[in-house]
């Protein structure tokens, strides 16, 4: 049976779709519409993708499970008549509003969300199959349910914190001895005061005083962090604590009052101090909760999730910090993952959890966009301004990158998750110190970390230390580790200023193309590392379609893009291009329902 998931969040809306207990296609809505971080509104066109990735139309779906987030004030059930009189004086006259059905529930204090919806009609306005089950989800257990699904564990410390959700910013769970229990973060937080704790929303706040767009740019406070001191850490952490359960907990009355303290706190202040300040606060705020579940638990595997955990280094963290032999971070740990959580919940209760158990597998690729075949070619091939190059694609991108040249690779489908990981992705030589200043000029990005190496599993001990404890983390980019002795000076362009690189260690199997280009390059220049980059500009989304990829060749915005059946030259790659050396701490700029 075909298992829809939808989450129509302020940010991050997605779709999911599952045959079964298999994955098929997992899409976020900006992909499709090309707006960063696009939602509000129900996805339908990450809807229709997901479909057409697996030959299905609506009428094949057979449950639809849903996140508590904007729909039509029309498909609310549970209005007051005063409420329900303006929604439709609303529609009449073209203006209806969308509704979050998590502040519906927080509002007349209830749970039973499917009870306030008219799910009969959301089904027909969808085209859906009338009389199918419709389920809301929880949003922080459909966070964590695919950290503990995607791996073997027979024991785990569940743990999700991101900047909000369902009323709360928070969860734990733990996973033993065949059952899942619930410490915090279920439903009935919808029904109670919501708690001013969230150190992840302190982080965005703290993204937003330094210039940069809250839910957007917190990687370039990460970055930028590493070039300060922490000097306003005790002045944060004075207002937060974590009891013995592990809850963090703040003295603030409102969200507003936390946002205007930091504020006030980092006026006039380095921006590289304040990076480095609410950094080391999430780290040791994080650190510490986790810690202390931990301890309780007794378990020795911990799997995160929610937006939170995008944040790399606090990943290492805990790794190597906390007593623990594996960390799993779910990939698409931001709102990106929630539709896919939401269906894993429907099995669940479906099923039960001894069935569900068996069928848990580890993730190999998150290829879980369209694959769009032969059309790159034939897009390329007949552009005006576009080149083919004689030779095979594996060996003559491995040259072209050896002699200085920015090749993106377009194979397979688009990734799942904020990050490329070999099917949409820039790749470039690590030991050029200047690439760095060269790439982000051309991506007009104003970036303050290096870019991300790419290696293969059997040289990934060589060159980081990973262990097992970061090792399956690795495979999707999702933390940082130390670099080996000897290499920093081999790779400037992928180690940071602490001597870390967030690595990508992949296999043939996944992407026999993405291997081949890394292995020819090893080759050339002894070097068992690539740069890879994700494949887009500045404030616009990941690359999708072979359109897209051919605008950003035809821009100048990468020299050469490599297919499996062949390698394009664009304007970009007839020319030279010139790099001028610039601090990495400096110069940043301060059909719908």
């Amino acid at each position: 049976m075909l298992i829809l998931g939808v989450h129509s969040g302020y940010h991050d809306a997605c779709a999911a779709l599952y045959d079964g207990y298999r994955l098929v296609a997992a899409v976020a809505q900006e992909r499709m519409t090309r707006r960063k971080v696009d939602g509000g509104r129900v996805p339908v066109e990450a809807i229709d993708e997901c479909l057409a990735i697996a030959g299905a139309d609506r009428k094949d779906v057979g449950a639809l499970v849903l996140g508590r987030a904007a729909f039509p004030a029309r498909f609310y059930s549970h209005l007051p008549f005063d409420r329900a009189i303006e929604a439709k004086v609303r529609r009449l006259v073209g203006k209806e509003k969308h509704k979050s059905m998590e502040r519906e529930c927080v509002r007349y204090h209830r749970t039973d969300s499917e009870a306030m919806f008219r799910a009969g009609d959301f089904l027909g306005a969808l085209g859906l199959k009338p009389g199918i089950p419709v389920r809301f989800f929880n949003h922080h257990e459909a966070h964590a349910l695919p950290a503990l699904f995607h791996t073997d564990w027979d024991d785990a410390l569940l743990y999700t914190a991101d900047g909000g959700g369902d009323n709360v910013q928070y969860s734990h769970r733990i996973f033993r001895g065949g059952k899942i229990e619930e410490l915090f973060g279920g439903d009935a937080e919808l029904t109670r005061p919501m708690r001013i704790d969230s150190v992840g929303l302190a982080y965005g706040y703290a993204t937003q005083a330094l210039g940069f767009r809250i839910n957007r740019h917190e990687g370039k406070t990460t970055g930028l962090a590493a070039w300060g001191r922490p000097v306003f850490y005790d002045a944060i952490a004075a207002h937060f604590r974590v009891d013995d359960a592990g809850q963090i907990t703040s003295d603030f009355p409102d969200n507003p009052a936390m946002r205007q303290f930091l504020f006030d706190l980092f006026k006039g202040a380095r921006r590289e101090d304040v990076a480095a300040s609410i950094q080391r606060f999430l780290e040791e705020f994080v650190i510490k909760a986790v810690s202390r579940l931990l301890k309780k638990s007794g378990s020795r595997k911990l799997g995160l999730a929610g937006g939170v955990f995008a944040n790399v280094r606090l990943n290492q963290r805990l790794a190597e910090e906390l007593p623990v032999d594996e960390v799993f971070v779910y990939p698409a740990m931001s709102d990106q993952g929630l539709a896919a959580g939401g269906v894993l919940k429907f099995l669940l209760e479906r099923d039960g959890l001894e069935t569900w158990l068996r069928n848990r597998y580890r993730l190999e690729t998150l290829y879980l966009g369209r694959d769009f075949g032969g059309d790159i070619d034939r897009v390329l091939g007949g552009a005006p301004g576009i080149e083919r190059i004689p030779g095979a694609s594996a060996e003559t991108a491995a040259s072209l990158i050896a002699a200085g040249g920015i090749v993106a690779i377009y194979a397979k489908g688009m990734e799942y998750g904020p990050r490329a990981l070999g099917a949409r992705s820039i790749l470039a030589n690590p030991a050029d110190a200047t690439i760095n200043d060269t790439l982000n000029r051309r991506l007009d990005r104003s970036e303050f970390m290096p870019f991300a190496p790419v290696v293969a599993e059997e040289d990934a001990d060589t060159v980081f230390r990973l262990g097992r404890a970061k090792a399956y983390a690795a495979r999707f980019m999702t933390i940082t580790a130390h670099v080996q002795p000897g290499w920093k000076e081999r790779i400037p362009a992928v180690v940071h200023v602490d001597g870390t690189a967030r690595p990508q260690v992949i296999r043939r199997g996944w992407n026999p193309l993405y291997y081949d280009i890394l292995k020819a390059f090893e080759r050339r220049t002894g070097l068992p590392i690539l740069i890879n980059t994700s494949f887009n500009v500045h404030e616009e989304p990941i690359i999708n379609r072979p359109e897209e990829c051919l605008r950003a060749l035809a821009d100048g915005r990468i020299d050469y893009v490599a297919t499996e059946s062949g390698i394009y030259a664009g304007p970009a790659a007839r020319r030279p291009v010139g790099a001028e050396r610039v601090n990495p701490g400096q110069g940043a700029e301060r059909a719908r329902i």
